[in-house]
């Protein structure tokens, strides 16, 4: 406590010198053995074959995550099934042995879970998942959700007359998902789902089939499927295990399981030799995207040793590495994409990975994106990459484990469930994160530079690689053709590609510090246990330490005025200029220097302009809070002001905003919101390209300049661990 309120008093007035971090690794031997299990789960198998996972969590206090895991999806349906799975999703809402029609959705919302909030369902390719969090402070209502799951598992009434209501339910869900992207997927998935079963087995089904099947066509999905070898019961949360193990026996033993089973195939996408090549457009699509993907020629191995732990490590290193050279580019002067991404990892079929670039663009910036990507893969291809970066990616994956390490007794159920979920799905190792930080810690000194840059090696091939490009159809845009992109993938291999230049960064946010300045006065509040300080330039902070998590610090801060003291002109001028005005960094620091500069540590601030104020809001990590600190004043100080990265800001919101408005719903929502604000003069609107044209760059900043002027009339806010 005391540590915090000194760096408040250098925050807001004056700023005391901010210390490196280090990792504190040296080790260089790289351990053996298996992957374990967490010993925090319990983990067991009934007779029947059904899983079960149980374990106690106490966040949040009275509640249990509940989950039943049916590992069958669309992939498993017949022809004449087509839409079943989901469809039998909706059917465990509609009816079962022990509630009947919408009784289990009245009982849930009776005792405070939401439908749709809380209550909830899924249903992919692979699998189908049910989510009930239940309360576990009262022993019926826990008892009445253990018997909702094991209605679902195999209690489920399926009438006629539900089945047919319930068809016009989904096929209201397939005529909604209709549109732009729907149109354009019937070229895009043949060509990434090439082969395979899963291009013919998308989880919504067909307008016709939904239309024709029969009752048994649903019910044969139902009892072939839903089967205790197919399923796990998981229960996470505020409870006791052994009661919880004595429930799933006495609610799943029970369910019999077939005496000749249909087999549970696992289905692959098959390899390729040429590049596939998917260009579709149309003219209700509102964004355009570039994406590339070289498919594994070979199934995705399992994760089970800790040197398969630490291969992942090392792709984990390259994604990052990958994806800071292109935020580099994204923030560059002229950016050839609004955003873009790369990285290895699984895809749709649980048998394949995939390495996959994507770009976000303009309608006629699609050869410029690909080409961008394309390049960043050779460079890395034909250079590697370099210490510093390599070291910056490090420190940074380091210090996200040790934040999820630091608050381990804090993390709420209805995330661990999640990996439980996919540990019995796709065999996910669960050692839980006290042992994934030291086992990083140990195994990041093994890992060599040169073996990070190595796998862009077995990533990059001809065989197995789909490009797909979608975007609008309008006029003034030629769409890219496959000859273009042929040509391009063949020209990468031979281009004059420079190699990466890793400029370096100061070591300290703030140069020279100011004079720090005193507390005046403090008082405590002691019905709701807070401290609120004023500083001698007149500003005040308030504060109240939590433990709700160990490792955070939240922050806000807000001062009387915002946009309500424009006049209009001023208003409609400013307001789709403010976005940018964070574009060019702050104390001399480009956005590139920041995001170098903050590598391995963990802090958010963002400054802001409402209609009633000017605002700051922000976390992190109480070892970076001086880190934070410092931002905060820069931004008061030292907002830096270039035109030239403020226009590029502009360019890549028009690109984003190019074809919106083709899109009925934005235009939909656009209608609605100027018809309710007829009239008013101050009504700023969706964005347009237009208006981001007249975006006033000048103005908004003079304004910021005034808004943030005088820190002393700002009232700043902390709750966390300080």
């Amino acid at each position: 406590m005391k540590k915090f309120i000194s760096l408040v008093v250098f925050a807001f007035i004056g700023l005391s010198t901010i210390m490196a971090q280090t990792d504190g690794l040296s080790s260089t031997t790289i351990p053996v053995g298996e992957i374990p299990i967490d010993p925090n789960v319990k983990i067991g198998t009934l007779p029947n074959g059904l899983t079960y996972y149980i374990r106690n969590n106490g966040k949040p206090e009275d509640k249990v995550e509940l989950r039943l895991v049916v590992n069958a999806g669309s992939i498993m349906e017949t022809d004449r099934q087509l839409g079943l799975a989901h469809f039998m999703e909706h059917m465990n809402f509609n009816g079962t042995k022990n509630f009947q029609k919408n009784d289990l959705i009245d009982y849930l919302q009776s005792i405070g879970v939401k439908f749709g909030a809380d209550l909830n369902a899924y249903t992919s390719f692979d699998e189908t998942v049910y989510i009930l969090p239940i309360p576990s402070d009262d022993p019926e209502k826990l008892e009445q959700g253990f018997q909702i799951v094991e209605d679902w598992a195999h209690n489920t009434t399926l009438s006629e007359e539900a089945i047919d209501g319930e068809r016009g339910v989904v096929l209201e869900e397939l005529r909604l998902r209709l549109g732009a992207d729907k149109r354009m997927q019937k070229v895009t998935l043949p060509k990434i789902m090439y082969g395979s079963k899963y291009a013919e087995r998308l989880p919504i089904g067909t307008k016709e089939n939904l239309e024709n099947f029969t009752y048994d066509d649903v019910r044969d999905y139902y009892k072939t499927w839903y089967r205790p070898d197919l399923m796990a019961v998981i229960a996470v949360g505020d409870l006791d295990i052994a009661t919880m193990e004595s429930k799933i026996k006495t609610h799943f033993s029970n369910i019999e399981k077939p005496e000749n089973p249909a087999k549970r195939e696992s289905y692959e996408l098959p390899n390729h030799e040429k590049t596939l090549i998917a260009i579709a457009s149309d003219k209700e699509a509102a964004f355009t995207s570039v994406q590339v993907l070289y498919k594994d020629s070979f199934e995705a191995p399992p994760i089970i040793t800790v040197n398969d732990y630490r291969e992942r490590l090392v792709k984990n290193l390259f994604s990052t590495l990958i994806n800071n050279r292109l935020n580099e580019l994204r923030n560059s002067a002229n950016p050839p994409f609004v955003f873009g991404f790369s990285g290895y990892g699984g895809t749709f079929a649980r048998t394949k990975n995939a390495y996959q670039s994507f770009a976000q663009t303009s309608p006629d910036g699609q050869m410029k994106a690909l080409q961008a990507i394309l390049e960043e893969n050779e460079r890395v291809k034909r250079y590697g990459f370099q210490e510093g970066e390599f070291e910056r990616a490090k420190k940074s994956l380091l210090a996200r484990l040790e934040k999820q390490f630091n608050d381990r007794d804090k993390l709420e159920s209805n995330r661990i469930v999640n990996e439980y979920i996919y540990n019995y799905l796709e065999n996910e190792p669960i050692p839980g994160i006290a042992w994934e930080y030291e086992m990083t810690k140990s195994l990041l000194p093994t890992i060599q530079l040169n073996e990070i840059g190595a796998l862009i090696n077995g990533f990059l091939h001809d065989e197995n690689r789909v490009i797909v490009m979608t975007g609008p159809e309008k006029e003034g845009v030629d769409l890219v053709t496959e000859e273009e992109v042929n040509t391009l993938l063949e020209t990468i291999k031979t281009a004059e590609i420079a190699p990466y230049q890793d400029e370096a960064v100061r070591s300290e946010l703030i140069e020279t510090l100011p004079t720090p300045g005193t507390i005046v006065s403090s008082e405590t509040n002691p019905n709701v246990d807070f401290t609120t300080i004023t500083l001698s330039n007149g500003a005040k902070v308030s504060y109240k330490k939590t433990d709700f998590k160990n490792d955070e610090v939240l922050f806000r801060a807000f001062s009387p005025g915002g946009t309500s003291l424009y006049s209009d002109e001023e208003l409609i001028a400013t307001t789709f200029a403010n976005g940018g005005l964070s574009q060019a960094g702050i104390g001399g620091l480009s956005l590139t220097d920041m995001g170098k500069f903050m590598s391995g540590k963990i802090v958010r601030v963002t400054p802001g302009i409402s209609t009633i104020s000017e605002n700051f809001n922000g976390a992190a990590a109480p070892k970076d809070l001086e880190t934070l600190f410092q931002m905060v004043h820069l931004y008061f100080t030292s907002l830096n002001k270039d035109t030239e990265d403020f226009n590029y800001f502009i360019n890549k919101q028009k690109s984003f905003l190019g074809n919106l408005m083709a899109n009925p719903q934005f235009y939909f929502q656009d209608q609605i919101a100027k018809i309710k604000n007829e009239g008013n003069p101050r009504y700023t609107g969706f964005p347009t390209v237009e208006k981001m044209d007249a975006a006033d760059y000048d103005l908004a900043y003079t304004k910021h300049q005034e808004r943030f002027a005088d820190a002393g009339d700002f009232h700043f806010y902390f709750v966390g661990n300080v």
